[in-house]
């Protein structure tokens, strides 16, 4: 009996600004690993620690990150603005990993919905799929919420995209919670099948080795310092918490970092990173957040008391209305990014940890298998 060949995978994702999209790429490509699937990972954004994870086949891009959090133009590595010669490189990497691969499905992350500015690359991939036999199955992989505030004219483009090019649009999301056409409004001129994987929550973590009574997150943290700064205030305001921990992201700039160090209060612990974050949060009795996709499905995983202070920067539109669908399903308290000071998140966080802890969130969170359901189904 001949040994049945697995179902290769190319799993392209570029991360910009904070690292959520890298994130949530890197647990579902390990989930279909586990599955069965042969997953390759191609990234374009700067390294993060344990992202994708090391057992993993990984192809790396030159890397590239947005000038500003409005994600206006492209810079490398260095901080110097990228050229025709940088992205006529990273294209043909790319399109020769794509022939050296030969996949069976290429999954493509948050593009043609978002990431427009790489499709300097993304566009000949696209093309260079049209023109393989067999023909590779094509798939975007977008989260629950899209962007709403766009130019006019790109919702048509990426519907045009859709039809020409994709079998499958593959929503991170439980439909119960957010349906697709809701912050998408063409979606019911898109041609191929609308399939729904849950959300794409990590397993149940193991119990932590420490425990932290306020654990506050900034996300990636290059778009994280409001935050940062307003914990650091808000522990001075209350000493009979007992212990916090504060964590920054890796993108938070070293000048910021070092500021919150000298101003911290002793029982308020700073770190850049925890790859244990889940468990932290599992005993955590409060969770002080961004509403970033993978952190609130983290939380929602460990079922603690959430405050979420959603990014709004640049017309940003996603984390606002994830916060506010929580708040309306009792799950999370959210507060306004604009403003914020460290007095007013002391009383935020002083009236949660005073309530009881939220009830289980009654969401799909297994997405990774869904996801890999929707996949087998597409072969």
């Amino acid at each position: 009996m001949k040994n049945r060949v697995k179902p290769r995978i190319l799993f392209y994702v570029q991360h910009l600004l904070g690292i959520g999209h890298l994130a949530r790429a890197s647990r579902l490509s390990a989930a279909l690993q586990n599955d069965g699937f042969d997953v390759t990972m191609v990234t374009g954004g700067l390294p993060v620690r344990g992202f994708p994870p090391a057992q993993l086949d990984h192809v790396t891009l030159p890397a590239v990150t947005s000038a500003s959090e409005a994600f206006s133009g492209l810079i490398d590595a260095g901080g110097h603005p990228v050229d025709d010669a940088f992205k006529e490189h990273r294209r043909d990497l790319l399109i020769r990993t794509l022939h050296e691969r030969r996949p069976d499905i290429v999954i493509i992350e948050a593009f043609p919905f978002g990431r427009r500015q790489v499709r300097f690359e993304l566009l000949p991939l696209l093309d260079a799929i049209a023109g393989m036999t067999p023909r590779p199955k094509l798939v975007t992989s977008i989260r629950d919420l899209l962007q709403e505030r766009v130019k006019p004219g790109r919702n048509e483009e990426t519907v045009e995209l859709l039809n020409r090019h994709f079998d499958l649009v593959m929503v991170h999301g439980d439909p119960k919670f957010s349906r697709l056409e809701e912050t998408f409004p063409l979606a019911s001129t898109i041609k191929p099948p609308i399939g729904y994987t849950g959300l794409v929550a990590a397993p149940p973590p193991a119990l932590p080795k420490e425990t932290f009574q306020v654990l506050i997150s900034a996300g990636g943290g290059a778009a994280g310092a409001d935050l940062v700064n307003a914990a650091v205030e808000a522990a001075k305001l209350l000493p009979d918490v007992r212990d916090w921990a504060l964590i920054t992201g890796p993108n938070l700039p070293q000048l910021a970092y070092d500021a919150a160090a000298a101003e911290a209060t002793p029982g308020l612990k700073l770190f850049r990173f925890r790859e244990d974050f889940p468990s932290l949060l599992a005993g955590a009795e409060l969770s002080v957040s961004q509403a970033g996709y993978n952190t609130v499905c983290d939380v929602l995983r460990a079922g603690c008391r959430s405050l979420l202070v959603p990014f709004s920067t640049g017309g940003e539109t996603e984390q606002t209305a994830r916060a506010e669908r929580l708040e309306r399903l009792g799950l999370a308290t959210a507060l306004p990014e604009q403003g914020l000071t460290g007095r007013q998140l002391a009383e935020a966080i002083a009236d949660a940890l005073a309530r009881p802890k939220p009830p289980a969130a009654a969401l799909d969170l297994d997405g990774a298998h869904g996801a890999a359901r929707l996949l087998r189904t597409l072969l």
